[in-house]
């Protein structure tokens, strides 16, 4: 599961509005333990603004592939936002999200650009249709 989410590099977070799910595409990196996902976004944002109210949120991570769609793994992620308060820590998540992602360099360095990570609780995987696994982290990170 961590492996999945280590390979991969873009996401589906969902955050709540209200009572209502919204979604967003987001590139993504983790820590090297993958107790950790860090993101970037706009301030002014419908997401921020989500999280900030409610930190509690849910990622999907697949490898989908055009052909056999019957070995997709796709992998939903509950974990809870946080803002990063250590300078150096943000400086270091910016650079490592940066390399991932170079097409990101004008909108990270943006003013209104807010790092932030969201702290793994646990991990669902669906391999295929109907092969699942669950592993609940939340004890190990926390």
């Amino acid at each position: 599961m961590k492996a999945l989410a280590r390979d991969q590099s873009i996401c589906v977070l969902a955050t709540i509005t209200g009572r209502q799910p919204y979604c967003s595409l987001m590139a993504y990196v983790t820590n090297r333990k993958c107790s950790e996902i860090y993101m970037v976004t706009h301030k002014q944002t419908q997401k921020y603004k989500n999280l900030i109210e409610n930190p509690a949120v849910s990622i999907l991570i697949d490898n989908r592939d055009p052909s056999p769609r019957s070995t997709t793994l796709a992998m939903t992620i509950e974990g809870v936002f946080q803002k990063i308060i250590d300078l150096s820590k943000d400086k270091k998540v910016r650079q490592k999200l940066l390399s991932a992602h170079p097409h990101l360099t004008e909108f990270i360095r943006h003013p209104e650009a807010e790092v932030f990570q969201i702290r793994i609780r646990s991990f669902l995987l669906l391999n295929g249709l109907t092969q699942a696994s669950f592993e609940d982290v939340s004890d190990s990170v926390y």
